[in-house]
């Protein structure tokens, strides 16, 4: 699919419908425009968020996964017999 667009004097273009319903672009989602050779490629984006954590959070996590000497001494003796 090939389509000849205008530039605005803002900078922008408008995608087509068909292409943007095409690639699956919806209001508000995300391109990704790179310069290869002298050409321009867009591409869909996807956008993943991400979740920060505090050290605290990390740390509490990793008290509730630490293991007693008991389960570790188990672990590693059924690691030890297969």
């Amino acid at each position: 699919m090939r389509e000849v667009l205008t530039v605005s004097s803002r900078g922008q273009v408008t995608l087509p419908a068909g292409m943007r319903k095409h690639l699956g672009i919806k209001p508000g989602g995300a391109v990704i425009v790179e310069e290869c050779g002298g050409e321009l490629r867009l591409k869909p984006a996807a956008v993943l968020e991400l979740e920060h954590y505090t050290d605290a959070q990390i740390a509490d996590w990793d008290r509730a996964d630490a293991l007693t000497a008991d389960e570790r001494r188990r672990i590693l003796e059924r690691l030890q017999n297969t």
